[in-house]
Order: structure tokens, then sequence, then C-alpha cells
């Protein structure tokens, strides 16, 4: 009991507790049930069904998961960057980047604000679509632009702020209609592109309250070209869904083998005892 007392005291190595306490876990609930399954039919046969049983609640366990996208998951949506075509320094490199097919045409004597603007309508005329600032997917792709522009060291944190963020693409095929989709496992790419504004340097005072930030209009806008990740939130709850559900099933085949050599053998003519 010292003993166990000690290895159940471990605290020092967060690895190794964990260990103990996965093979107690294991020990103490399917041991447990083996146990009683092994004093009523058998050891061989309450293995086999203990073993059974295990297989049909990770497949079933694994249903659910990938049905609600819960429990084991796998990578999560996200945005990722374009290679060599993250960060667009001004409106003009995005047609070298291929973002927009037309160049926008900027006229002389505008500020970078109304440069920004005429972009913007470009944007609109290749039916990229504005997203509004109150929507969770601004939020998100806003700071995905500024992890990498944060990266990149266009800017540091607190010295640029989200003006407009355009989306086009993602959309699901094959569909019946419009309204049924329950068929639409395909995507098409999705991309967005998050216009940045540089913000002018504030100056914090002892007991006043740091100014408000402004945008510096001297100071050209910045682009992050990004494309949606969709991640792989279900593969390893189907992964587990379908190797349990295999495993169960082959189990069950050989539960069913053992009852026909049983059955077989009750139904046999039984031989006479001492004949030749």
């Amino acid at each position: 009991m010292s003993l166990l007392g000690s290895i159940l005291a471990i605290g020092w190595e967060p690895e190794l507790r964990g260990i103990l306490i996965v093979i107690i876990a294991v020990a103490s609930l399917n041991g447990t049930v083996y146990l009683v399954l092994a004093t009523n039919l058998g050891a061989r046969l309450g293995f086999l069904v203990a073993l059974t049983g295990l297989a049909g609640w990770m497949a079933l366990m694994g249903v659910v998961w990938m049905i609600y996208g819960i429990g084991l998951k796998g990578p999560e949506p996200s945005w990722k960057s374009v290679p060599g075509r993250t960060v667009l320094q001004d409106s003009g490199a995005l047609v070298q980047a291929q973002v927009l097919d037309a160049p926008v045409v900027i006229p002389d004597g505008l500020s970078f604000s109304e440069q920004a603007d005429v972009a913007a309508a470009q944007f609109g005329a290749e039916d990229w679509v504005e997203i509004d600032p109150s929507e969770s997917a601004f939020g998100q792709a806003g700071a995905a632009a500024g992890t990498y522009l944060e990266e990149s060291g266009a800017f540091a944190a607190g010295e640029f702020q989200v003006a407009r963020i355009f989306d086009i693409g993602g959309d699901r095929y094959p569909k019946i209609g419009e309204s049924i989709d329950f068929l639409a496992f395909f995507h098409k790419p999705h991309y967005v592109v998050v216009e940045v504004a540089a913000l002018e340097a504030t100056r914090a005072e002892p007991g006043r309250a740091a100014p408000s930030p402004q945008i510096d209009e001297t100071r050209q806008r910045q682009y992050v070209y990004m494309v949606r990740d969709l991640g792989a939130r279900r593969q390893p709850a189907t992964v587990l869904a379908i190797g349990g559900g295999l495993i169960f099933l082959t189990l069950c085949w050989m539960l069913h083998r053992r009852d026909e050599f049983v059955r077989r053998n009750r139904d046999a003519t039984p031989i006479p005892v001492g004949s030749t």
C-alpha cells in the first residue's frame, strides 16, 4: 500500500502522471468489465465479448463526434497566407499578385484614402463582397491579417487599423436548386483581402487618457491577401467511427462463427462409447 501511495502521489512529472492516470482508468473500467465477463463466460470468450463492446462503443462515439464536430477534433478552419502574395504594399500590387483582373486606375492628385476608395470600387466591380464590420467574419479575418503583418515586419502591434475586408468565393456544390445542399461536399476556393490603414503615432501623457488613434493620411494603404483553409475538424472522429465500426463488425463475425461451431457440435450425432 505504501508503494501504491507513492506511485499515486507523483506530481512533479506531468507526462508520467498522465500516463499513470490513463493506465489506471483503462485497468479499472475495461478490466472490471472483463473480470465480470470472464467469471461467467470464460477467459477467452469474455475477452472477445468485452473487446467487441469496446469497439462498438468507440464506433458510436466516433459517429456522434463526427455529426456534432465535438470530442476528438482535428485542425479548425483558419485563414492562411498566400505564399509570396500575402502582404501587398499598395493598390498597384493587387494586379501583380493576381488579386484583381483589371488594373486600378487612379487619377492624379488623389489622397491615399481616396485611392483606397477607387480600389474598393474596383473590388466591387469584380464581384468581391465587402464584409460589414459588425459580422464575426470581419473580426476573424482582421485578426489573422494582423498576425501576418506583424510577422512580416510591416507593422507592429497597435500601429494599424483594419479599414475594409473584401470576400470572394467559398461556394459549395453540387446543389439541388438553391436551398438543398446536403450533398454539397465540395467547395470553391475562398479568398479575402484585408485593407489596412496606418495609424498616427500617439504620445501618452501621465495623468491623461490616451488619445483615440487616428488614421495617418500621409501613408499608403496596405492589403493582406489570404485563402481559407477549411481544416479537418471531423477527420479524427470519422477515422475512429470507420475503424471502430470495422473492428466491431469483424469481432461480431468471430462471435457468430464461434456460435455456429458450438451449434454444429451440439447437433452432431454422439459417437457411442466403446465403438471402433
